[in-house]
């Protein structure tokens, strides 16, 4: 079987580096991590090596909200990649504020970051998708993005940037379904990572990164067998 290749963003930290690292151990795949963070994914690219001894994590220093891609296009040349099977759009920012509180920069920072750097990689990796012979996009969003969900204060421009995920999802796979490429989003519930203690310091999880992990890197490899399109809530709550 041939070695699938993801690319996942946000892999510097938290869910993103749980996943990427599971995807290059125990799925064996070949792994395009990118963050703004080089320290951490090389540590991320360390850890994987020790365990496997087959370099499957491609550590790519870049901000995805930065309109310029060439570097990873330059880095897959690099490597010889050709085509990829899935993309998962993990990198996330939150800004915890009241809403008359909140700025124009805090609203275009959450929806370069959230939304538009998203769909800039999607468009920019495009052509490597349609390569594959089943590609799957794997957008990360969030249950607060989720329609009739229980919204909390502070969080009006990350509900809305992660609503636009979604609705972003849905249009893309019909657009992308003649390429034979499905498009899903996952709406996390509240999961304990380094964002989510500095956005709410002292708020308890019983989710932790690892475990969300486990299921985003199996349903990156299987979900498009399953679904297409589909706005899917991963939490244990009720509301």
């Amino acid at each position: 079987m041939n070695m699938k290749t993801i690319l996942i963003t946000g892999a510097s930290n938290g869910i993103g580096y749980h996943t990427a690292f599971r995807l290059a151990t125990e799925y064996r795949c070949r792994v395009i991590a990118i963050s703004r963070n080089l320290e951490r994914l090389q540590m991320l690219k360390s850890d994987s090596d020790e365990l496997t001894r087959s370099q499957a994590i491609i550590p790519v220093r870049m901000d995805i909200t930065d309109y310029d891609l060439e570097t990873l296009l330059h880095v897959l040349d690099q490597n010889g990649i050709t085509a990829i099977d899935a993309l998962i759009n993990n990198a996330g920012t939150l800004i915890n504020k009241p809403f008359q509180a909140l700025t124009d920069d805090d609203w275009k920072t959450t929806f370069e970051v959230n939304l538009f750097g998203a769909a800039r990689l999607i468009r920019s990796c495009l052509h490597l998708l349609k390569k594959s012979n089943q590609a799957h996009i794997v957008n990360i969003g969030s249950y607060g993005g989720f329609q009739g969900s229980q919204k909390f204060p502070g969080l009006s421009a990350y509900s809305a940037s992660k609503g636009g995920m979604a609705i972003l999802t849905e249009a893309l796979s019909e657009e992308f379904r003649q390429d034979n490429i499905s498009v899903n989003c996952l709406a996390l519930g509240t999961v304990n990572t380094e964002m989510v203690q500095k956005a709410f310091p002292g708020i308890v999880s019983t989710t932790q990164p690892d475990q969300t992990a486990a299921f985003i890197s199996w349903f990156c490899l299987n979900g498009q067998n399953f679904f297409n399109g589909k706005i899917l809530p991963v939490t244990l709550s009720a509301t």
